[in-house]
């Protein structure tokens, strides 16, 4: 009989992170990532991701086959056989029968070692719809506790704040503003215009990062950009405990609220289309991290592409999300509590500046 505690040895945590070594220092030369791998079978997109063992196990591929790594275990690849099912050398060196169990096309319901089976985790988003929560108090009471609230007292001095929209340096940027729609975690509106601004320096460094991009073939997509310190409350004061992680403390502000901070992901310049990557935007999750060994290898690679790109202008990406990152010097601005209306004057731009999708 197969020995659990020998293939998952109990933990106090139920997913395995690792580290893997990294390519994306900051560097001044041009942007240096390995080739674009091929894209991996329909199906093995389908057996990817996590299942629930005693210590939970994770598939996923790397250089064109599989792999399953059970908790803290060593990653043994999966090797299909001829009668339709796969073999998985265990930590102890002998051979293990694997299969996959559920409806055919679909994700596998299970992970079946030996017999036994250990269902799959489900991701709220890994379908391509957004992760939504469900916030503890209703709009209403979030806006009218967030615009009664006051921002910390900070001591300066500081830079003057030189809010840009980014969009009007480089059109190339692309915008899918979330926090403007109901398309975001909250599922409320935020914004009323879907306007991207950050600190002047920032903003150059951002084109500069998307002009790099260009000979790959993609371009940036940003979702949030400067948000204003009532809207960080909101997030705050709507998010469960557990969940807390994901947003900022507004005790300390964001770096959002400094306007040095930007959500982004790549499109492609073919197609106009975001590429995919190992997690949605905003999914409260361990698939955020930007460590996160799971995925295909071409969703790693879009990702370690946008690190590479924004890391060799200054930015540092956030550890717990890989869309987030943080421009160097970002405390020497203070939290900004502007509406999109009061920096621009009371204008309103919509239909003036591009708005891609």
């Amino acid at each position: 009989m197969i020995n659990l505690l020998t293939l998952f040895p109990l933990r106090s945590v139920r997913v395995t992170l690792f580290l893997l070594p990294t390519l994306l220092a900051a560097q001044t030369g041009p942007v240096q990532v390995p080739p674009r791998p091929d894209p991996v079978p329909v199906e093995w997109n389908l057996l990817i991701g996590e299942y629930l063992t005693p210590d939970t196990a994770l598939v996923y591929e790397d250089e064109h086959s599989l792999y399953l790594k059970p908790g803290h275990g060593q990653s043994s690849p999966l090797l299909r056989t001829d009668k339709g099912h796969f073999v998985w050398r265990q930590p102890d060196g002998a051979m293990a029968k694997v299969s996959f169990e559920g409806e055919p096309n679909t994700r596998p319901s299970y992970l079946v070692i030996q017999g036994l089976r250990f269902p799959r985790r489900v991701f709220d988003g890994e379908d391509g719809s957004t992760f939504t929560i469900t916030p503890l108090k209703p709009a209403s009471e979030l806006r009218r506790i967030a615009l009664s609230a006051k921002p910390p007292k900070e001591k300066g001095p500081f830079e003057r704040s030189e809010l840009v929209e980014v969009t009007t340096l480089d059109p190339t940027i692309h915008r899918d503003i979330r926090y403007a729609s109901t398309n975001n975690f909250m599922k409320m509106q935020f914004y009323s215009q879907p306007l991207a601004f950050l600190q002047k320096k920032a903003a150059a460094a951002l084109v500069r990062a998307n002009a790099a991009l260009k000979p790959y073939g993609y371009g940036l997509l940003i979702h949030d950009a400067y948000r204003p310190w009532y809207v960080t409350k909101m997030f705050w004061e709507a998010t469960p405990s557990h969940q807390k992680l994901f947003v900022a403390n507004p005790a300390q502000g964001s770096r959002h609220n400094r306007g040095c901070a930007v959500d982004l992901t790549l499109y492609d310049l073919a197609t106009g289309d975001p590429v995919e990557m190992v997690s949605g935007y905003d999914e409260f999750s361990e698939r955020a991290y930007p460590a996160y060994p799971g995925g295909t290898s071409v969703q790693r690679w879009h990702r370690a592409l946008l690190r590479a790109a924004m890391e060799r202008e200054g930015f540092k990406v956030y550890e717990w999300e890989w869309w987030h990152f943080d421009f160097t010097g970002w405390k020497r601005y203070p939290i900004g509590t502007k509406t999109f209306e009061e920096i621009l004057g009371g204008r309103n731009t919509k239909g003036q500046l591009p708005n891609h999708k």
